[in-house]
Formats: structure tokens, C-alpha cells, sequence
């Protein structure tokens, strides 16, 4: 079983990375939304931004991720030879009959 202190520390990394990743989504600017702009404001300032929202839905995910994480590293569903796209690289006996 993993410590809880590295579950803790997952969580929060999960939490953080799915935060920066959702910020673009929902988002709407004054002109999509159809509010009038403050004289000064970027054009792409977000009108709608609710940040109780976003917390609460990084949150969830980074809980429901950090769940299958740790199922993973239980089970050993996925492990590092299975994420290996490289071949294995020649022998020195392989390399010899090329030359």
C-alpha cells in the first residue's frame, strides 16, 4: 500500500495540473456573452469566471484520477514496459553482422 503522505502529495499535483488545464473551458469573453466591455479591458478578459466552480470541479476529477492512480499502482494495470514505444536496441553480436 502506498503511504498516505504520497497520496496526498498525488492529489495535489493532480489538483493543480487539472486546474490549469480546465481554466479555457466555460469561459466566455464580455462580446460572446454580450456585456458591455470596461473601457481598457483586453478583449479576452472572462466575463463569467466563477472560481468557487472551478475548484469544486477540479476537485472531482483530480479525486476520481487520483483513485485510478493508485488502483494502478495496486494492480499494476499499466507499467512502464507497457508505455516503452521505443524497440530494444541492438545487441553488440547484432550490430557486428550488420557492419
Amino acid at each position: 500500500m502506498m503511504a498516505w503522505t504520497s497520496i496526498v502529495a498525488i492529489y495535489a499535483l493532480f489538483w493543480v495540473m487539472t486546474a490549469f488545464l480546465m481554466l479555457p473551458f466555460g469561459v466566455k469573453t464580455h462580446d460572446e456573452a454580450g456585456i458591455e466591455k470596461i473601457p481598457g479591458q483586453a478583449d479576452s478578459a472572462p466575463a463569467n469566471f466563477q472560481p468557487g466552480r472551478h475548484a469544486l470541479r477540479a476537485t472531482w476529477i483530480s479525486a476520481i484520477l487520483t483513485g485510478l492512480y493508485i488502483l494502478n499502482y495496486q494492480y499494476g494495470w499499466i507499467t512502464a514496459d507497457d508505455l516503452n514505444v521505443f524497440p530494444e536496441p541492438p545487441s553488440a553480436a547484432q550490430r557486428e553482422t550488420r557492419s
